[in-house]
Order: C-alpha cells, then sequence, then structure tokens
C-alpha cells in the first residue's frame, strides 16, 4: 500500500485535521513530519467532541493507528506532555504514539529568544507564534541542535546544553537586557519531563521503511501550509520548515518513490494568520462575514485570521510545486447566502496580468487580484452526503476551482464533523 502526503495548499489552518482524520480510517500509520506546537489541527468526531492538536499527528483519535512524530518536527516537552494528558484524560489511548529519535528539542532558550526577538522587531515583526520553533531549527541547521536522542545520554545532553548557554546567555543578558538560563536547572528540567516519553524513543525511519515492506498505508501529514514553506512561500513571511511535499520526504525518512499520492486541502476561501502579503485579503463586512461564519480563530494562538476570496492563482501554484494528485476542499458550507462569490483568476502586477505566482516578493506585494464572479446559493450544505446533493450552483463552484486549481477535487466538507464530507473520488 502506499505513503501518502497531506499537505495545506494556502497559508495553512485549511483543515487538515479534519481530512486526516477521514484518511487516517485507511491507514496503519500517520506521522507528523516537519513543524512544531506553532500549528494547530482540530477533529471534531460523530458525538461532536472536538479535539484540538497541536504536536500529536489527528491518527491518534483513530483506533489501531500507529501515530509518529517524524525526525523534521521539532518538539516542545512540556507541550508534548501536556497534550498527552489532555487525550488519556479524555479517554483517548497514546499507548500508540511514537517520537523520532532524531527529532529536535524545543529547549527553554528557544522560547525566550524568540519572544524577545520578535519584540524587538517592533513593527518589522514577522509573526512568528513566539513558541520557540525558528530558533530551534537554527540551532538545527548551525549543527548545534539538541535532539531527542540527547535525553538517552545525560552526559551528551549535558554538554549540548552548557555550549548553547554559553552564547545563548550572552544574547538574552547583554544584547536584549534579559535574565540568563541556568544550565543545570534546564538539564534537570527537561530530563524530568523525558522520564514520562522515554519509552516512546524509536528509530521511526527505520519503522516506516518496514510498514511499506509490509505494504501498509503511511499517512505523512504536515502542518501549516505550501506559502508558509521556507522555500517556496512568501518570503519572509514564512515557517521555519518545509511543509511542501518534499518536505515530507525530508522529514519521515520515506524516499520519494515511496510515495504514490499527494492530497491538498484547500478551503473554499483564503485566510493567513501574521504578517505577509495576502493579495485577495478583504478588510471590509465581507471579511468579516466570512472570519465570522467560519470561525476562523488560531487553534494555537487564538488570534483573527485575515480572510479572503479564493485564490486560484496560489491553487496552481500549490499543485506545481507539491505535485498535488487530489485536493480535499474544506468550509464550502461557509459560502452559503452569497448572491455572488468572486474567484480570483489572475493577478494585476504593476498593470500587467499574469496568471502564475510572480516571482520577487516585489511582485507579490504589488498584486492586484483579477475576479471572475461565480452565483451563489442560499442553501444549507450540512446535509450534503453526495456531490448532487449540493445545488446546481456550488457545485458549479466547485468545478471551476478544480479546473483552474489543475487537480481534481475528491473530497469536499460540508461542516465541521467527520460525518460532514463528501467523497467524490477514492484517494488511497
Amino acid at each position: 500500500m502506499p505513503a501518502i502526503v497531506l499537505i495545506g495548499a494556502q497559508w495553512g489552518d485549511e483543515g487538515k485535521g479534519k481530512a486526516t482524520d477521514l484518511l487516517g480510517e485507511q491507514a496503519q500509520w500517520v506521522v507528523r513530519y516537519q513543524g512544531g506546537n506553532n500549528a494547530g489541527h482540530t477533529v471534531v468526531l460523530p458525538d461532536g467532541q472536538d479535539f484540538a492538536l497541536h504536536l500529536i499527528p489527528s491518527g491518534i483519535l483513530t483506533p489501531g493507528v500507529t501515530n509518529v512524530i517524524g525526525n523534521g518536527v521539532v518538539v516542545d516537552p512540556a507541550v508534548l506532555l501536556e497534550e498527552l494528558s489532555g487525550l488519556e484524560e479524555r479517554g483517548v489511548d497514546t499507548s500508540r504514539l511514537l517520537i523520532s529519535a532524531d527529532a529536535h528539542l524545543i529547549m527553554p532558550y528557544h522560547v525566550a529568544i524568540d519572544r524577545v526577538t520578535e519584540r524587538y522587531l517592533g513593527k518589522k515583526q514577522i509573526g512568528t507564534t513566539g513558541r520557540g520553533i525558528g530558533p530551534c531549527y537554527q540551532d538545527k541547521v548551525a549543527r548545534v541542535g539538541v535532539r531527542v536522542q540527547d535525553l538517552l545520554d545525560e552526559k551528551i545532553l549535558r554538554q549540548k546544553v552548557e555550549a548553547a548557554l554559553e552564547y545563548k546567555n550572552q544574547l538574552l543578558v547583554k544584547v536584549y537586557n534579559r535574565r540568563g538560563l541556568d544550565a543545570e536547572e534546564v538539564v534537570d528540567t527537561v530530563l524530568g519531563q523525558a522520564e514520562r516519553f522515554r519509552d516512546r524513543i524509536a528509530d521511526t525511519k527505520l519503522l516506516l521503511s518496514q510498514a511499506l515492506e509490509r505494504r501498509e498505508t503511511i499517512l505523512l501529514e504536515g502542518s501549516q501550509g505550501t506559502l508558509l514553506d521556507v522555500d517556496h512561500g512568501t518570503y519572509p513571511f514564512v515557517t521555519s520548515s518545509n511543509p511542501t511535499s518534499g518536505g515530507a520526504c525530508a522529514g519521515s525518512g520515506i524516499g520519494p518513490a515511496g510515495i504514490n499520492a499527494v492530497i491538498g486541502i484547500l478551503k473554499a476561501y483564503t485566510t493567513r494568520v501574521g504578517a505577509g502579503p495576502f493579495p485577495t485579503e478583504l478588510t471590509d463586512e465581507a471579511g468579516e462575514s466570512l472570519r465570522s461564519q467560519g470561525g476562523e480563530f488560531g487553534v494555537t494562538t487564538g488570534r483573527s485570521r485575515r480572510t479572503g476570496w479564493f485564490d486560484a492563482v496560489l491553487a496552481r501554484y500549490a499543485t506545481r510545486v507539491n505535485g498535488i494528485t487530489d485536493y480535499f476542499l474544506t468550509k464550502l458550507d461557509v459560502l452559503s447566502g452569497l448572491e455572488s462569490i468572486p474567484i480570483c483568476v489572475g493577478y494585476d502586477v504593476d498593470g500587467e496580468r499574469t496568471d502564475e505566482m510572480p516571482m520577487t516578493q516585489t511582485g507579490v506585494h504589488h498584486a492586484v487580484p483579477i475576479y471572475e464572479e461565480m452565483p451563489g446559493w442560499t442553501e444549507d450544505l450540512s446535509g450534503a452526503r453526495t456531490f448532487k446533493d449540493l445545488p446546481a450552483n456550488a457545485q458549479a463552484y466547485v468545478q471551476r476551482i478544480e479546473e483552474l486549481s489543475k487537480a481534481r477535487v475528491s473530497a469536499i466538507g460540508v461542516g465541521p464533523g467527520r460525518e460532514q464530507t463528501i467523497v467524490r473520488h477514492s484517494m488511497a
């Protein structure tokens, strides 16, 4: 059976948790391959219970599935333990969660530096969540990071923390006028936390390879979205990792030949959290209505999301960069009641039309959307379970998105519940 990559095709918050939950029923393994607790997935079960997950893969709610926090993820031990406790208190079996020995740890000094740096930037802020994600990835690339496997060797852990704080404390104290951290205290805290998940540490790259040899299905789950990718997103207003499909290989240890489907998640409109360009952004009553009707507030931060009309330029770009084979379109129901619905089909950049993502940062910032109007609908979509159940105008809207995005729309979300999904084509 295949390895399937599930990615956000916009700026994140597209509804990946719902899609992962649906596809997780077909998988034996669900792997989170990048990012940290700066992103959140919400899954709503048929009984109405909703779960907000930040580090742990969404497959944790599906019995019998082995869940993996992959080597490309950065892990805050305190957040991991809090999330595990929260799930267990609600009766969720977490015994099938594994953590890659090669994943990197977010240390207290990463969080301290992240928060003070963002405040220091003032109006030039990137919009980080202040959870230490960026500084942790910086240390990883600089080859001075602390990995999960270091928790199994106290001597190595202590050496790494002491060496890191020789520099980090200088930065905190002399540049930012903050209190330095004590190396002994940091080590003791992290080792104490590790006692509660030490038995979950594993060579997950080997285990996933063996699973593919047994022809088991692996679902690779990214966080954030394509336009937040550090290489392919709207740089510098991006995350510090690769949410795109290429990142799934690097962050899990599965080679490209093991992937046979890439499923992109699209909202029926567009949202973004934090700073950065957003060509179709709405700052009027229509934007506020989308925010209110769609519940557009961050799972992790609670911040209001910026809202705008569907952007087909971004969708085509996501299809191309990721090699998307299928789309899962979410929140179509939010658009009910609109007389007409604009779709951005291209940009005007300094007087010239382009139907593709501008090459330069300046071009993206100058992009003015070119809209095509689609007729709206008034019907409630929440009870639709087949494509034919949708009003004709809703069907036409989906088909136009499919045509413009250059990949088939294989599933449609018409509400937050697990069962509120229309499946048009098999995605496995």
